[in-house]
Protein backbone atom coordinates (compact mmCIF):
# COMPACT_ATOMS: atom_id res chain seq x y z
CA UNK A 1 0.00 0.00 0.00
CA UNK A 2 1.38 2.97 -1.06
CA UNK A 3 1.96 6.48 1.09
CA UNK A 4 -0.98 8.45 -0.62
CA UNK A 5 -2.96 5.00 -0.17
CA UNK A 6 -2.44 5.11 3.46
CA UNK A 7 -3.43 8.77 4.24
CA UNK A 8 -6.74 7.84 2.10
CA UNK A 9 -7.51 5.18 4.39
CA UNK A 10 -6.72 7.28 7.56
CA UNK A 11 -8.23 10.07 6.86
CA UNK A 12 -11.49 8.32 5.94
CA UNK A 13 -11.41 5.99 8.98
CA UNK A 14 -11.14 8.81 11.39
CA UNK A 15 -13.23 11.27 9.52
CA UNK A 16 -16.53 9.02 10.12
CA UNK A 17 -15.74 7.80 13.74
CA UNK A 18 -14.81 11.84 14.59
CA UNK A 19 -18.59 12.67 12.85
CA UNK A 20 -19.94 10.05 14.65
CA UNK A 21 -19.30 10.59 17.90
CA UNK A 22 -19.56 14.87 17.01
CA UNK A 23 -23.35 13.45 16.60
CA UNK A 24 -23.50 11.32 19.50
CA UNK A 25 -22.19 14.26 21.62
CA UNK A 26 -24.38 17.09 20.26
CA UNK A 27 -27.69 14.47 20.62
CA UNK A 28 -26.69 13.85 24.60
CA UNK A 29 -26.14 17.70 24.96
CA UNK A 30 -29.70 18.16 23.83
CA UNK A 31 -31.06 15.70 26.48
CA UNK A 32 -34.45 15.68 24.68
CA UNK A 33 -34.61 19.43 23.84
CA UNK A 34 -34.13 21.56 20.60
CA UNK A 35 -30.71 20.95 19.01
CA UNK A 36 -30.12 24.59 18.31
CA UNK A 37 -30.31 25.10 22.41
CA UNK A 38 -26.45 22.81 22.17
CA UNK A 39 -23.20 24.71 22.82
CA UNK A 40 -22.17 23.26 19.71
CA UNK A 41 -18.95 25.35 19.00
CA UNK A 42 -16.45 23.94 21.41
CA UNK A 43 -17.86 20.07 20.42
CA UNK A 44 -17.30 21.13 16.52
CA UNK A 45 -13.96 22.20 16.97
CA UNK A 46 -12.50 20.02 19.46
CA UNK A 47 -14.06 17.24 16.66
CA UNK A 48 -12.28 19.12 14.01
CA UNK A 49 -8.59 19.68 15.42
CA UNK A 50 -8.67 16.26 17.28
CA UNK A 51 -9.65 14.06 13.91
CA UNK A 52 -7.28 16.36 12.43
CA UNK A 53 -4.04 15.54 14.88
CA UNK A 54 -5.58 11.86 15.18
CA UNK A 55 -5.20 11.84 11.03
CA UNK A 56 -1.63 13.03 10.90
CA UNK A 57 -0.72 10.78 13.96
CA UNK A 58 -1.87 7.59 12.44
CA UNK A 59 -0.17 8.31 9.02
CA UNK A 60 2.91 9.02 10.45
CA UNK A 61 2.92 5.35 12.91
CA UNK A 62 0.83 3.61 9.49
CA UNK A 63 3.93 5.07 7.61
CA UNK A 64 6.95 3.97 10.43
CA UNK A 65 5.17 0.47 10.08
CA UNK A 66 5.39 0.12 6.56
CA UNK A 67 8.99 1.83 6.19
CA UNK A 68 10.12 -0.95 8.34
CA UNK A 69 8.68 -3.41 5.98
CA UNK A 70 9.54 -1.76 2.62
CA UNK A 71 11.87 1.40 3.63
CA UNK A 72 12.85 1.78 -0.04
CA UNK A 73 9.21 2.42 -1.23
CA UNK A 74 7.70 4.61 1.25
CA UNK A 75 6.99 7.90 0.58
CA UNK A 76 7.34 7.34 -3.33
CA UNK A 77 4.61 8.42 -5.85
CA UNK A 78 3.90 8.50 -9.48
CA UNK A 79 1.88 9.90 -11.82
CA UNK A 80 -1.32 7.12 -10.71
CA UNK A 81 -1.33 8.71 -7.77
CA UNK A 82 -1.00 12.01 -8.62
CA UNK A 83 -4.47 11.13 -10.98
CA UNK A 84 -6.02 9.50 -8.11
CA UNK A 85 -5.04 12.40 -5.82
CA UNK A 86 -6.86 14.88 -8.42
CA UNK A 87 -9.92 12.78 -8.96
CA UNK A 88 -10.48 12.88 -5.31
CA UNK A 89 -10.13 16.26 -4.83
CA UNK A 90 -12.52 17.05 -7.65
CA UNK A 91 -14.95 14.53 -6.15
CA UNK A 92 -14.43 16.56 -2.78
CA UNK A 93 -14.86 19.73 -4.22
CA UNK A 94 -18.55 18.68 -5.49
CA UNK A 95 -19.77 18.03 -2.48
CA UNK A 96 -18.25 21.58 -0.89
CA UNK A 97 -20.15 23.17 -3.27
CA UNK A 98 -23.38 21.96 -2.64
CA UNK A 99 -22.43 22.51 1.15
CA UNK A 100 -22.08 25.84 0.33
CA UNK A 101 -25.07 26.28 -1.83
CA UNK A 102 -27.21 25.02 1.34
CA UNK A 103 -25.21 27.76 3.65
CA UNK A 104 -26.62 30.32 1.32
CA UNK A 105 -29.85 28.74 1.11
CA UNK A 106 -29.81 28.67 5.19
CA UNK A 107 -28.58 32.14 5.30
CA UNK A 108 -31.01 33.44 2.85
CA UNK A 109 -34.18 31.88 5.27
CA UNK A 110 -32.65 33.31 8.17
CA UNK A 111 -31.89 29.68 9.49
CA UNK A 112 -30.33 29.31 13.33
CA UNK A 113 -26.61 29.51 13.49
CA UNK A 114 -26.69 25.98 14.90
CA UNK A 115 -28.39 24.77 11.51
CA UNK A 116 -25.63 26.42 9.24
CA UNK A 117 -22.58 25.86 11.26
CA UNK A 118 -23.40 22.15 11.10
CA UNK A 119 -24.64 22.26 7.09
CA UNK A 120 -20.88 23.63 6.55
CA UNK A 121 -19.42 20.97 8.98
CA UNK A 122 -21.77 18.09 7.22
CA UNK A 123 -20.23 19.37 4.09
CA UNK A 124 -16.53 19.26 5.12
CA UNK A 125 -17.42 15.56 6.57
CA UNK A 126 -19.28 13.65 3.25
CA UNK A 127 -16.66 15.72 1.60
CA UNK A 128 -13.71 14.41 2.97
CA UNK A 129 -15.56 10.77 3.91
CA UNK A 130 -16.79 10.73 -0.37
CA UNK A 131 -13.43 11.92 -1.55
CA UNK A 132 -11.77 9.25 0.60
CA UNK A 133 -13.83 6.34 -0.97
CA UNK A 134 -13.17 7.58 -4.11
CA UNK A 135 -9.35 7.59 -3.63
CA UNK A 136 -9.63 4.20 -1.90
CA UNK A 137 -11.58 2.76 -4.70
CA UNK A 138 -9.09 4.15 -7.31
CA UNK A 139 -6.37 2.27 -5.77
CA UNK A 140 -8.39 -1.41 -5.75
CA UNK A 141 -9.99 -0.81 -8.83
CA UNK A 142 -8.15 1.44 -11.07
CA UNK A 143 -9.12 5.31 -12.55
CA UNK A 144 -10.68 3.25 -16.08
Amino acid sequence: MVYQERNAWAGLVVTVIAVTIYVVLVIQQAEGGPLTGVDWLPLMLGTIGISIAVTIVLSILWGILAGMKDSEGVGRSDVRDRDISRMGSRVEQAFLVIAGLGVIALCAVGADVFWIANTMFAGFAVSAIVGGIARVIAYRRGLA
